[in-house]
């Protein structure tokens, strides 16, 4: 037995006794370092501290305490608000304003388990009330946020970047376009959905002036990933002061613009905050030392020697990576299968002649689609839990909506200037 297959037996082993992803992976390697013998064990809270002790890094506890600060400023409301009263409206409006709320909020927080359970805990209730399944209102409310870390600010992103060694602006950009594909292709599913499911549910015109007190209210909330985009590539501020910036600017908004933000509104947002940094960092750490652990056994190099010697063609490497993270996505975390994953496939596309950018949003997209697969699907079984719809009814009621999804990362694959538009527009 080989140490690579020790390693991953002990690690799916602990996974499947409940121990944490992060845990069970430096419980892994420390395994097979004691197996070895011969190596200083002090090389695992070294590797650890390097994966996380890096400038960029920074951005995400910034951008989630931002999205954070914004919940509980009242942005979130305004942008449900506008979106309501943008398509509120019109026959299986309501399905379709969750899925406006969702791209919209996507554009703060960068975190699709973020969003699922803020935007959630009120449209999924008002679905239900107004005549909607519980398991249709989970499933929309769940494939609708997986945007989010596909449209700038995304924390995949920026684990890709500091993974690749690219600019993150790039991949920002690059996450425009298929982000909006992504949303079109839920409201078209959402809207037909909808009216079959909840038939009964009345439309009517809105008052006029609706649309535009609306938009008033959330201007300041919509103006926020301008803000980053325009920020960033202007060349006012890199990605982490951006993030830092980001805070500072939900702090004004909130507390002295719409006046809603307190001191207790400030801690708890710095404790969600603070919780899902704790999350994410302790994956990339454990991830950097699972990575250095597999370039001293050399798989890289074996597995990119045995991928090169079958597979000549990008487009079906591509291909295959996506049956691939399709699979590891139903069991693993996004940023955990990034950190595992990317520096193994990375090289292999490289010399295969595969853009890079076009590369990370393939595979982001892809690994954040696993956010709504059963049996882990961390969004799915939020909004689950939050309609109180049992899994396997939710498991049923996403099919739909993961069929599209997985449109959009066919397209999105087969069509690399989706993704490389805005980067080439941007750089010329």
């Amino acid at each position: 037995m080989t140490l690579v297959e020790i390693l991953l037996i002990l690690i799916l082993g602990l996974m499947a006794i409940a121990v944490p992803i992060g845990f069970a992976v430096i419980a892994g390697v420390v395994g097979v370092l004691l197996w070895i013998g011969d190596i200083n064990l002090m090389v695992v809270p070294q590797s650890i501290f390097g994966g996380i002790d890096g400038f960029t890094l920074l951005a995400i506890p910034f951008f989630l305490l931002a999205g954070s600060l914004m919940t509980a400023g009242g942005m979130t409301r305004r942008l449900l608000e506008l979106a309501d009263a943008l398509l509120g409206h019109k026959p299986g409006g309501l399905a379709m304003s969750g899925v406006v709320a969702s791209t919209l909020f996507a554009g703060i927080s960068g975190s699709a388990v973020a969003d699922t359970s803020a935007l959630g805990r009120i449209m999924i209730p008002a679905m239900i009330k107004v005549g909607h399944k519980p398991a249709f209102a989970a499933s929309l409310i769940a494939a609708a946020n997986v945007v989010a870390p596909v449209i700038p600010p995304s924390i995949p992103f920026i684990v890709m970047g500091v993974l690749t060694n690219q600019s993150i602006t790039n991949l920002f950009l690059a996450g425009v376009i298929p982000g909006l594909l992504y949303t079109l292709a839920m409201l078209w599913i959402a809207r037909r959905l909808a009216i079959r499911d909840a038939p009964a549910v009345r439309t009517g015109k809105r008052p006029p002036g609706t649309v535009r007190r609306a938009l008033g209210r959330a201007a300041f909330a919509l103006l926020m990933p301008v803000f980053i985009l325009v920020g960033i590539r202007m060349g006012v501020f890199n990605i982490t002061e951006c993030s830092g910036v980001a805070v500072v600017y939900a702090l004004l908004v909130g507390g002295v613009v719409h006046r809603e933000l307190d001191l207790k509104r400030i801690y708890a947002a710095l404790v969600s905050a603070g919780r899902s940094t704790a999350v994410i960092m302790i994956v990339v750490g454990a991830a950097k030392l699972f990575s250095w652990l597999l370039a001293y056994t050399g798989v890289p190099q074996a597995v990119s020697a045995f991928v090169l010697a079958n597979v000549s063609d990008a487009l079906v490497f591509l291909l295959v990576v996506n049956l691939l993270l399709l699979i590891v996505g139903m069991f693993l975390e996004a940023n955990a299968a990034l950190v595992m994953l990317v520096p193994v496939l990375y090289p292999i596309a490289l010399a295969l002649g595969v853009d890079p950018v076009h590369f990370g949003v393939v595979v982001v997209l892809n690994l954040c689609i696993g956010l709504i697969t059963p049996p882990v699907g961390l969004c799915l079984n939020i909004a689950c839990m939050i309609a109180r719809s049992p899994l396997e009814r939710g498991s049923v009621a996403i099919l739909p909506f993961l069929a599209a999804a997985l449109a959009v990362l066919l397209l999105v694959t087969l069509v690399p200037q989706a993704s490389l538009l805005l980067p080439g527009l941007a750089a010329g």
